[in-house]
């Protein structure tokens, strides 16, 4: 053999070897969202971006469909396997449609975890819930009834503003909403609608139930695209201090809401946390820190799993015209 042949065969086996080593260097994590352009998804994406600075070999990829429809996050999956990413972290518009383009996922090799929003436990490794179903649930009924004192009114009618009828996490705290229910024996619940998380059809949604029905007291909305939409339905009716707001929201999004009295309180989690929670996950995973038990969640802790591998990241935070200014600078 030739010393040039001999020096060719050897820059190709040492690409070859280095090869491995570079991807296992270099972390590639999808962060699939239900929908580009929704302002939690991209404070989630801020956080998941922090991860990525503070791990070092990680690069984010920020993704989503224009629309939230499981058709549309099946597309972006499909693209992601193509790209063989090493990670996939998606926020489901279904709990179940995604479930057989995330199994093909998983048997190339990527790791997929769920979070805000799950899908079934055999479509993915782990969910991060943002807090426990049960007290997000209360909490807004709790929210509701807090409106209510606020009107100085005893009893009255509530209605919920939800995102799509498919969407695993608005369903469950539904769910978790009319199981509190009776503990609340002042409110009650007259109509549940869907915006679809797109903020025409929310906003109206929200004006379709202020005219049905007439004598509403709260609009709870667990989505932030929902509360907004409310709210600003709310203002532009004139019912401000008839028909108050409330849910989960983002406080740079509803700071104006809580001054102009459309909205008393609200709640959320810090969605900076959750992107990041979730990045760190889907990179422990992919370098095999973690075990059925727990996975390390970086400065945010360690996510406890559940036996389906479900994790909850923290309790939601209330927001009133106390501190809504203060964090509305933050996210």
């Amino acid at each position: 053999m030739s010393k040039k042949l001999f020096s060719a065969l050897a820059v190709v086996m040492s690409m070859v070897f280095l090869a491995p080593a570079y991807a296992e260097d270099n972390v590639r994590i999808a962060l699939v969202v239900k929908a580009l352009g929704i302002g939690f998804f991209e404070a989630a994406n801020e956080g998941a971006q922090e991860a990525a600075a503070e791990l070092g070999d990680v690069e984010v990829i920020y993704t989503g469909p224009t629309s939230t429809t499981a058709e549309g996050q099946i597309e972006v999956i499909t693209s992601l396997i193509a790209q063989r990413v090493d990670a996939i972290a998606v926020s489901a518009n279904d709990t179940q449609a995604l479930v057989p383009i995330l199994k093909r996922a998983q048997q190339r090799g990527i790791k997929v975890i769920s979070w805000d929003s799950g899908v079934a436990e055999e479509g993915r490794l782990v969910h991060l819930n943002p807090s426990s179903n049960e007290l997000i649930g209360r909490m807004n009924v709790s929210l509701a009834a807090d409106a209510l004192e606020q009107k100085g009114v005893s009893s009255g009618q509530m209605a919920i503003l939800s995102a799509t009828p498919t969407s695993t996490n608005q369903n469950i705290w539904i769910d978790e909403m009319e199981k509190a229910l009776p503990e609340f024996s002042q409110l009650e619940l007259v109509d549940t609608v869907y915006g679809d998380d797109m903020a025409d059809k929310s906003y109206r949604e929200a004006v379709a139930l202020l005219r049905n029905h007439p004598d509403l007291d709260v609009i709870v909305a667990p989505t932030t695209v929902g509360i907004l939409a409310a709210a600003q339905a709310v203002s532009d009716q004139g019912r401000v201090g008839e028909v108050y707001v409330t849910g989960l929201g983002l406080p740079s999004e509803l700071a104006g809401h809580v001054a102009s009295g459309a909205i008393h309180n609200f709640a959320i989690w810090n969605p900076i946390d959750l992107g990041y929670s979730a990045t760190m996950i889907a990179y422990n995973l992919v370098k095999g820190n973690s075990n059925d038990q727990q996975v390390p969640m970086g400065r945010m802790g360690v996510a406890e799993l559940d036996a389906g591998g479900s994790a909850a990241m923290s309790d939601p935070f209330i927001y009133d015209a106390s501190n809504v200014d203060e964090f509305a600078s933050i996210f």
